[in-house]
């Protein structure tokens, strides 16, 4: 072999050295494309999805209401109407009719095509923001679910089924949950479902997470914030670190009446925002709460001006947890949570009822921007009368026993075994 081939041979091998090192390094600093959104919603309308939002927002106001006396309060109500939503596609009769109140939901076939438009519209790739959510089931893996059910909660919630062993691996159940809800919420929603939640009676568990992670269009100086006064509602001052914005190019929408002032915040990409309701002078809370109805919170955005505005603004975090068994019943639908419960669209029979709706919720608000998470657990146990309860009838302490004619109930001998060895 010459010298001239070995040359060239080295010099070509060179080349596509470079070239595969060129390539690598495109497709590494390349984002990795965010995966397909496959719901069904084909027959989703703009009227459609409006009712939905609405249903959304009235629920979101009448949860709020439960706990308006809250020194803090935080949720996701998105969360927790899509959770319920999937349990509402296997509930029938008074059962069905109460979720469908307490949620204010429309006809279930709006609902399906709305949820999947809303659901596919989140997890949209190409945004300038962090957004998305995911639905799940998790169920018993030899307890039988009707497969309509579940390829109705598939289609149109994305919800898709995977089958752990509650009955005799409870805990590595409750953690694989948990671990998953983590990873959809980038770690900020831990122990979503805490120890004892679930047990062996636990056939089904319904969840949701979203997270949403968004920069502020016109961010906030670091250098400007300074630690500021801050009036709690209880009259007591505290110290927060007090973000700002100022000068002659700060100009946001905004408005404001006898009650209230109210300003909007954008995130880039302005396909969401943030909305602050404060109360004026001499206001409180209680007088910006009666503005948290869908129809006048509408008409608040409506009002709002492109506005010259100086803003200060805390920074802050919430963390917020609530079980919401006791909030749901009283909000109009304990048959639910009863043994009166009937889910038989998910398994063919009476056979469940919801344990309890737990849900958590993240939110930090900073110069930069907003980062929020939240998901929520619905646990679906047995009923207490139902035949897949293994009952145990242990006779080792002192009993009565009656013996007596079936057709009139006649007693014909009553006895106490209290020793059985005498």
């Amino acid at each position: 072999m010459t010298k001239k081939i070995i040359m060239f041979i080295i010099l070509a091998i060179l080349v596509v050295a470079i070239i595969a090192i060129g390539v690598y390094l495109i497709y590494k600093k390349a984002p990795s494309p965010s995966p397909a959104v496959f719901l069904d919603d084909s027959l989703a309308t703009t009227e459609g999805v409006s009712s939905l939002v609405k249903a959304n927002n009235q629920f979101a106001v009448d949860f709020y209401s439960k706990h308006s006396g809250d020194s803090n309060f935080f949720f996701s109500p998105y969360s927790v109407s899509g959770a319920m939503s999937m349990v509402y596609e296997g509930a029938k009769g008074d059962t069905s009719s109460q979720i469908a109140s307490v949620f204010h939901l429309p006809d279930v076939k709006v609902l399906e095509s709305s949820s999947a438009k809303i659901y596919n519209e989140i997890n949209k790739a190409g945004k300038s923001y962090s957004l998305n959510t995911a639905n799940a089931l998790w169920a018993q893996k030899d307890y039988s679910f009707l497969p309509a059910y579940l390829q109705t909660v598939d289609k149109y919630y994305g919800g898709k089924l995977t089958n752990l062993d509650f009955v005799n691996n409870t805990e590595n159940s409750r953690t694989t949950i948990n671990k998953y809800i983590e990873d959809k919420t980038n770690n900020k929603i831990k122990d979503l479902i805490p120890q004892g939640a679930v047990d062996s009676y636990t056939r089904l568990v319904l969840t949701n997470a979203i997270y949403f992670k968004g920069n502020w269009q016109k961010q906030f100086a670091k250098a400007d914030t300074r630690q500021e006064d801050f009036n709690v509602s209880s009259g007591k001052i505290v110290k927060a670190d007090m973000m700002r914005l100022t000068g002659e190019d700060t100009r946001f929408k905004y408005t404001e009446n006898d009650d209230v002032q109210v300003l909007n915040l954008p995130y880039q990409g302005n396909d969401l925002s943030m909305t602050l309701i404060l109360p004026k002078a001499g206001k409180t809370v209680k007088d910006a709460e009666k503005y948290l109805s869908d129809q006048k919170l509408s008409g608040l955005k409506t009002d709002l001006q492109n506005t010259r505005i100086d803003i200060y603004i805390p920074k802050f975090k919430l963390e917020t947890k609530y079980f919401m068994k006791n909030d749901m019943s009283d909000m109009g639908m304990p048959s639910a949570f009863s043994d009166a419960a009937d889910f038989s669209g998910m398994t063919g029979s009476k056979d469940l009822k919801i344990g309890d709706v737990i849900h958590q919720a993240f939110v930090q608000v900073d110069e930069e921007g907003t980062e929020a998470a939240a998901a929520t657990a619905v646990v679906m146990t047995l009923n207490s009368a139902m035949p897949g309860t293994v009952k145990t009838f242990r006779a080792d302490h002192p009993f009565l026993f009656v013996i007596q004619q079936n057709s009139t109930g006649n007693i014909l001998f009553l006895g106490r075994l209290d020793n059985p060895a005498k």
